[in-house]
Parts: C-alpha cells; structure tokens; sequence
C-alpha cells in the first residue's frame, strides 16, 4: 500500500520503515531542534498563544485531507452500519450495568436508579445526535477534536483533547479493575481477592490489579492486528452477551417483589440526577463509535444507522436491567461491587452468580476491545495536530491501524488500572465526558450560525453573547439545583433566560451553513438543550470530582504551555510557507509538491 500523499517522483514516506525511535521523530518542530530554540520558543509563549486563540481554526477539508496525509498510510475502510451497531453495543453493555447499577442504588438513588439512567440516556441521545452531524460532515479519526478544532480553534481542540485522552485512560482503567472483580466472582472469591493488598499505599490506590492491566494489553493486541477481525469477534461476544442479558431479566423478574420499589426515591431527587451524573459514564462509549468514522464505507448513511440505533437498544437494556435488581433486592442490601451476582443469591439462586459473571466477563471484554479501537484513533488525530509527537499518527501499513497510538493508549490504561479503584476514577470520568459533550454542542451552534465570509461580524458577535448567556444560564441552573433546590425564584430567572438566548439564535442569526448529508433536528433548541443538561448533570456531581478534574486539567493546560502550544504554532506556520510557495511556484509554472498541496488550510 502507497503512503498518503506521497510525492510523485520522490522515495516514499514509509521507506523510513514504521519502527522508528529518532528525536525527530517525536519532536521534529523548529521549536525543539535544540535548547536555545526552545528558550526561544518559551519567551514567545504569549505572542503564540494569541497566535493560536485567534487564527487557530481548522477547516473541513484539512482535517479530511492534510491532516490524514500525516499518518503516511491509510485506515482501511472496512465498516458497515452492522459493524457499528454492533461495535455500540459492545462498547456499552460492560462496567456500566453491572457495576455502577449497584453502586448508585445504593449509595444516591435507591430504586430511582432506574429513572437516573432514562435521564442520562436522554442526555446522551442529545449528543448522540450531534456526533452523528459531524461525523457525516466531518468522517475522520479525531472525533470530537476534529470538529472542535475546526469549529472552536486549536486551544479548546487541545482542553478536549487533555479530557478526551484522561477519559479513555481512566474509562479503560475502570472497566479492566470492574473485569477483574468479575472474576473472582466466577471462581467464588471475594471481590478483592484477586488484587494484590498493599496496605502502604493510600486509600483507593492500596489493591495492585496486574489482572486488569493484563486483560487490557491482551484486548489491544487484538485491535492493533485487525479493524475488521476485531468486529466480527465484537458480533460474536455481543450476540452472546445480550443472550445472557435477556436471561438474567426474565429470572429476575421471576424473583421480583414489587414491594422492593418502596419508598422509591429514598435519597430525594437530587440523588437521582447526582446517580444520573455517575452513570452517565454507562453512556459514554459512543464517542468511540463516531471515531470509526475514517473507516466506515458509507459516513452519511451507516453512522446515524449505527449510534442511534445501537443507543436506543441500549438505553432500554439499561433501564430494565436496573428495575430488575432493584425489585429482587431492597436497595439497602443491593452490593456495591457485585449487585447481580449477590442479589440472585440472595433468591436462592446462588448458581446464577456464575451466569452474570461469564456475561459480565464478555461485556467488559467488548467493551474494552471497542475502546481499544476507538480510544487509539483519537490519539491518532491528535498526534497529527502535532499536540502529541506526530509518531503516534502513523497508520502501519500492513494492518491498516494505529498500532504506536494504540500503545501509548494502552500503557497509560494498564498503569491507572494497577493503581487506582473504580469508586475513584467513576465521578472523574464522568465530569470530564459531560464537559466534552458541552463543548460539542456549542460546536454545533458555531457550525451551523457561523462561517468564514458568510456571517458578518456583527452577527459573529451576537451569537458569542447569546452561546454565553446559553452556557452561563445553565451553569447558573445547575449552581441554584446543587445549593438550594427547593428555591424556585432563581429558576424563575434563569430558565427564562436560557430560553430567550436560545430563541434569539434561532431569530437573530442568520443560519450560515446546512447539513449537507444528515443533520440534527430542532437546531437550536436541542444542542442549547444539550448544553443544559450537560451541565446540570456536571452540577450534580460532589465538589471532590471537580478538584479532581480541576487538578488534572491544570496539569493538561501546563503540558499545552510547555510542549503542546509550540509543536502546533511551527506546524501551522510551516503550513503557510509551504502553501505560499506552492503559490509560487504555481504562479512561475511549476506544478506545486503532491504532499504539500491542500495543507495551507490546515491548523488556521
């Protein structure tokens, strides 16, 4: 297979050979040619920081074109609306059902655990729909950093970009510790057997899983050797696992005391929407699916076929399969770690503990294989920005995947996952997908109201004071929902609020652009709706999570400083050098070079 974009008449790109450690490699920007360049580099932060928040927006085409050049080999388009739904649902049906069900239950909801996940699952199908746009728009393997690079520009591409790669590392993480629990419950040990104790270490990070950190390496390998093998194994697993799902319900059911349900929302409502926040998490792995986009044969129809096909099956799986457990069990017996296995014994069913946990087993596994795929094209993208070493792009040529990036992805994942608990990592998660999903909805409003040479200035800003007054009043909503719910005045407020600013788009700003394939409906109400609820679902969560999330992003944002902000600024300049010469050379007669063709849009 030919790389990407080589140059005519020129040695290929991969005759340098896949393998390769070489500084320039991973560092080969101007910037960080040597340490004086660097001090260089560092005394011009602000002015490149300026640089970057104001002509930092990418475009369609180079993302589609320039940008999947760097990668010197393509992905292989090997995927079908099938493929996705299936690879949906074994993205989803893992740690969130068997794990967070009873964790929530009964800790924060009670048997209102059931109305948390329609909330979440509503929440999610917002942006469901939204990724869905931009993955028909925008069919590449960067997912949400593509469109927000293209929509919000570099530096809010990069915070999505900190938070998507801490979300695929701690979500993988937790799924792998949830495997491990399952297993020992499998061979009758207690949860914890199978970790090893270390009563030196702190809490929450004292139980080592080399278990976990092994079933994620074995899962990567999987995805690193084939796209398509990966999701024939993928429809096997699933096919088995929803059999096994449809088991444990009816026998569930059969068991069921419609007497377990009182009282039904023992923790009040802000514990059903603080679950909500928490198994939101359950919800998240579709974002993975959107990433498949560079693969998938036909984008504008097998993607809307796959994500929301695959997350109304789930969304319903989810919500029966917490209103079975909590009618077998009272929720104040319900187990945190092991709800299902614990709850058919306590119905004398002890041998269906063995049952839920090999259907467990096969759901995790899925869904750490689906995020193995997913997780390392994300990385892929980014790593073509430059924001991390452009060798974590390269596709190999063989494979037709990411291998480097699935690496990197992987080891991070498999350290979190000896370390770290999930009662840890769950909130964190959480509260950085919604603060993504937020940042893709209001990239959606930008897409659709503003566009180069099209809305005028004005216009430009009245949509940032009403995306603002969209954003600042739901943030004010979920403040008034976390300190004092049952005051009524500041909802009196706000909620009109909200509403007038999402009117005002929809009258005031011109529309600046139409989906051309498949778009989402009632725009702007249901991105603004998105925002909104993404961001009372954030509200919900406990102050621990956003020092957690502050503290991480802060770490990210100094990374972004140091490294991340000076790789980009030589790329996208170095871009319009090239593109000017080519100009040049255009202009004198001579045919412009293959590979830089198409790139002087990139990264402006």
């Amino acid at each position: 297979m030919e790389p990407v974009g080589a140059p005519q008449g020129k040695p290929a790109a991969a005759a340098r050979g896949y393998w390769r450690w070489r500084k320039d490699d991973f560092f080969p920007e101007p910037s960080f040619a040597s340490w004086g360049a660097y001090r260089g580099a560092l005394a011009a932060t602000p002015a490149r920081l300026r640089d970057r928040l104001l002509a930092g927006r990418s475009t369609d085409a180079a993302e589609l074109g320039a940008m999947r050049r760097r990668s010197e080999n393509e992905m292989r388009r090997c995927l079908t609306w099938w493929d996705l739904t299936w690879l949906g649902f074994g993205c989803h049906l893992g740690a969130g059902i068997f794990v967070l069900t009873g964790q929530e239950a009964r800790d924060h909801a009670g048997p209102a655990v059931v109305l948390s996940y329609v909330v979440a699952g509503l929440s999610a199908m917002l942006s469901v729909l939204i990724y869905a746009e931009f993955a028909v728009e925008i069919p590449v393997a960067g997912g949400s950093f593509a469109y927000l690079r293209v929509e919000l520009g570099d530096v809010a591409a990069f915070v999505a970009a900190a938070n998507l790669i801490l979300e695929t590392v701690i979500g993988t993480a937790a799924v792998a510790r949830a495997w491990t629990s399952y297993l020992a419950s499998l061979v009758n040990r207690p949860v914890s057997a199978l970790r090893v104790q270390v009563p030196s270490l702190g809490e929450g990070f004292n139980e080592l899983d080399p278990i976990a950190s092994a079933v994620i390496m074995a899962t990567a390998i999987m995805a690193m050797l084939s796209t398509k093998g990966s999701s024939r194994f993928n429809w096997v697993a699933s096919t088995v696992h929803l059999l096994v799902l449809a088991f444990i319900i009816v026998a569930g059911f059969v068991h069921a005391k419609p007497s377990n349900l009182t009282p039904f929302v023992p923790y009040g409502v802000p514990g059903v929407f603080r679950s909500a926040a928490v198994v939101y998490f359950a919800y998240g792995g579709f974002d993975s699916i959107a990433n498949m986009a560079e693969e998938t044969k036909n984008p504008s129809r097998d993607i809307p076929l796959g994500l929301i096909g695959s997350m109304s099956v789930i969304t319903a799986i989810y919500c029966t399969m917490a209103l079975t457990l909590t009618m077998m069990q009272p929720y104040t017996a319900v187990d945190r770690s092991a709800a299902y296995s614990v709850a058919f014994a306590a119905v004398g069913m002890r041998w269906m503990q063995y049952v839920v946990a090999v259907g467990a087993l096969k759901g995790m596994t899925t869904v750490l294989l689906v995020g193995a795929l997913g997780n390392a094209r994300y990385a892929t993208h980014i790593a073509r920005s430059h924001i991390i070493p452009p060798v974590f792009a390269l596709v190999h040529p063989k494979t037709g995947t990411p291998i480097h990036a699935t690496a990197l992805i992987t080891g991070a994942s498999a350290c979190v996952a000896f370390f770290s608990s999930l009662d840890v990592l769950a909130s964190l998660l959480s509260i950085s997908t919604l603060f993504i999903f937020v940042m893709i909805a209001t990239a959606l409003l930008v897409r659709r109201y503003h566009a180069r040479g099209v809305t005028s200035r004005a216009h430009g800003r009245l949509l940032a004071a009403l995306v603002l007054a969209i954003v600042g009043s739901s943030g004010g909503i979920a403040a008034c929902w976390g300190t004092a719910p049952e005051r009524w005045t500041g909802y009196a407020v706000l909620v009109p609020v909200w509403a007038a600013a999402t009117l005002g788009v929809q009258l005031l700003v011109p529309v600046a652009r139409v989906p051309t394939k498949w778009g989402v409906p009632l725009v702007p109400w249901l991105p603004s709706l998105s925002i909104a609820t993404n961001i009372f679902l954030m509200g919900s969560l406990g102050a621990q999570a956003f020092v957690r999330f502050g503290v991480c992003t802060a770490v990210m944002l100094l990374y972004y400083v140091l490294v991340g902000l000076h790789a980009t600024y030589d790329v996208a300049h170095e871009e319009v050098d090239d593109a000017a010469a080519d100009e040049k050379a255009a202009a004198a007669g001579a045919a412009p070079d293959v590979e830089k063709s198409g790139a002087g849009d990139a990264g402006r």
